[in-house]
């Protein structure tokens, strides 16, 4: 019988189960090669599943491969928070009791504990880069009223693309030829899209997250790694913003993803809650 390891999912920026982004968390994945990573990824059939390893890095608590059903990212959100979130409830402990440090493919990247329940990643530098004159002809064919845009590599390439408002963000419409034309024509991996809230509103953005896979146009319910390139992006034209941001993403999907952003020293984290659904074992 293969050996069992333990194994967690859990529902990442929010504190009600079903309502986030679900991910697998193989908490004991040392001695499983690529293949064994990639076909239980696909298993799974979520968009992200981490594999916790030792780290090889000093400065490191522990490190995590990220695989999507179909190719391993060296960085994404939702997965380094809802593996610390796993790791904590486990029993790991920290270095310093009050940050965790991810080894992954990106390097190192801290994740902070506010101590309200949450956790909050430091976003990567990521490298932002203006459209091509195609690459803009190609978004006004797929999403005609986008706004400005910025592609930020973060190891994931997003097209950060604001809109007027989070009505015009929700009621956003963009057809899987021209989104996949978009996406490689600019070089990305999907679209993040943000519009501002009107004063009291249920959060200060609603964003969206688009790509395509397998020749199919997916939404992502909530999206660490599209949720930094954006607060890059608007550090990069506003400078930090006082007391930071609330963001609300999954709408579209009948979830109900919540995200805060903070700026600490001039940088942005991305913070939010998680909860753990299911508990157990995998055997491979």
């Amino acid at each position: 019988m293969p050996p069992s390891r333990h194994f967690k999912q859990v529902d990442v920026f929010t504190r009600v189960p079903l309502l986030g982004n679900p991910l697998a968390v193989v908490l004991d994945a040392e001695g499983l090669d690529d293949a064994q990573m990639q076909a239980i990824a696909r298993w799974t059939h979520l968009s992200e599943t981490t594999f916790v390893l030792p780290p090889t890095d000093p400065a490191a608590d522990y490190r995590v491969r990220i695989f999507t059903p179909s190719r391993e990212f060296p960085f994404a959100g939702h997965p380094t928070l809802g593996t610390a979130h796993a790791l904590l409830e486990s029993g790991l402990q920290p270095r310093n009791p009050g940050r965790l440090v991810q080894q992954c493919g990106v390097g190192l990247v801290a994740v902070d504990r506010p101590g309200d329940g949450s956790l909050a990643f430091l976003a990567p530098p990521g490298h932002q880069s203006g459209l091509s004159a195609g690459g803009r002809a190609l978004l006004d064919a797929a999403l005609p009223g986008a706004g400005e845009a910025a592609v930020v590599d973060m190891g994931i390439r997003w097209l950060a693309v604001a809109l007027e408002s989070a009505t015009a963000c929700l009621g956003a419409r963009v057809d899987v030829n021209a989104l996949d034309a978009l996406c490689a024509g600019a070089g990305v991996d999907g679209l993040a899209l943000y519009g501002r809230h009107a004063g009291g509103g249920p959060a200060d953005y609603e964003v969206r997250a688009l790509y395509v896979e397998d020749g199919q146009g997916v939404e992502d319910p909530v999206t660490g790694s599209a949720n930094a390139c954006i607060a890059r992006v608007l550090l990069a034209r506003d400078g930090p913003l006082a007391g930071g941001y609330r963001v609300r993403q999954g709408t579209c999907l009948q979830r109900d993803g919540r995200l805060s952003v903070e700026y600490v020293d001039g940088q942005p984290w991305i913070g939010g809650h998680s909860v753990t659904v299911i508990d157990g074992t995998i055997r491979v």
